[in-house]
């Protein structure tokens, strides 16, 4: 089953910045956060909380739907695959994403975009971040066939 990216324990966040450093190096080989798909920030104020500003894997991904060049492609259970060499860097993904985590770096030319990848999850020393399992659409339809299957084979026998 397919899995997408989630901020589970965000109480326990330190702003290590782990994650961040571990999604630039692996993905854009950069050891700046700025080339990072995922943000921590506090909420606000001294006594607050951490927050990580990720990508939802929304399905279907309307930053898929506005790529014109097809370097986005919706993935299995949400999300988005990314080809670097069809992007033209029009940044229409940017404006499409509903949560506002899609940049654009301007030296790269291309959208620094979370490909639900898992690193930074399995970067992070205190398990703020998961990858959990989703159903996908073909997943639910698999599953109703097998159970009409099931019920089919109850009646005839």
């Amino acid at each position: 089953m397919p899995k997408v990216l989630r901020a589970v324990k965000m109480d326990q966040c330190i702003a290590c910045m782990g994650c961040m450093l571990t999604c630039a190096r692996v993905r854009y080989q950069s050891f700046s956060v700025e080339r990072s798909a995922i943000r921590v920030r506090t909420a606000g104020g001294f006594q607050s909380q951490m927050i990580a500003d990720i990508c939802m894997g929304c399905d279907p991904p309307p930053c898929a739907e506005v790529c014109m060049s097809g370097a986005l492609t919706p993935r299995a259970g949400g999300g988005v695959k990314f080809n670097r060499d069809a992007c033209f860097a029009c940044e229409k993904c940017v404006a499409a994403c509903p949560v506002g985590v899609i940049t654009m770096d301007n030296e790269l030319h291309i959208p620094i975009i979370c490909v639900e990848c898992g690193s930074c999850a399995r970067h992070c020393p205190y398990e703020c971040l998961e990858m959990v399992e989703v159903e996908t659409k073909d997943y639910v339809k698999e599953e109703e066939r097998m159970a009409r299957d099931v019920e089919e084979e109850k009646n005839a026998g």
